[in-house]
């Protein structure tokens, strides 16, 4: 069975595991990466963000976060799969339900910082409607590029 859930503490070790992994295997841990991802309450759900996993048989396969960044965006972020997971459309499944929990909030537009190298990454994003704009700050290195996704 499969399903998404919000953020439980339970699963605070499977949302840094994942996430690191997937850094791990195309850049490298950022020292803000592992801030946020070793204290997901402080940045993320205390500022009215949420994390969401997608379960198989019980079992943490994939996250993303919702956050309200630095700059006040609302960010897709920290989305994480792991290996096992590839291929069964688990970050199409990821990417709606985010879309859906982003329209529910007063923010107009819903931001990500990526890298071009990730191209299905990319190719997701702009199949639910993202569209390349000017990065101008970002707290990550590694991000080439920044993506718009207009919500009303």
């Amino acid at each position: 069975m499969t399903e998404i859930i919000p953020y439980k503490p339970e699963f605070k070790q499977a949302f840094k595991e994942l996430n690191i992994a997937w850094l791990e295997k195309y850049f490298y841990v950022e020292k803000y990466d592992l801030e946020v991802l070793s204290n997901p309450e402080k940045y993320i759900l205390d500022k009215g963000g949420n994390i969401y996993f997608i379960l198989e048989n019980e079992i943490p396969k994939g996250v993303v976060a919702l956050m309200i960044n630095e700059y006040d965006e609302l960010e897709l972020t920290k989305m994480g799969m792991d290996e096992s997971a590839k291929g069964k459309g688990y970050g199409n499944l990821l990417m709606k339900h985010c879309i859906e929990e982003a329209q529910k909030t007063k923010k107009n537009e819903l931001f990500l910082y990526s890298n071009t190298k990730l191209g299905p990454a990319i190719h997701l994003y702009k199949k639910y409607g993202f569209m390349e704009i000017p990065v101008g700050k970002s707290e990550y290195e590694r991000c080439n590029i920044k993506m718009k996704l207009e919500l009303r």
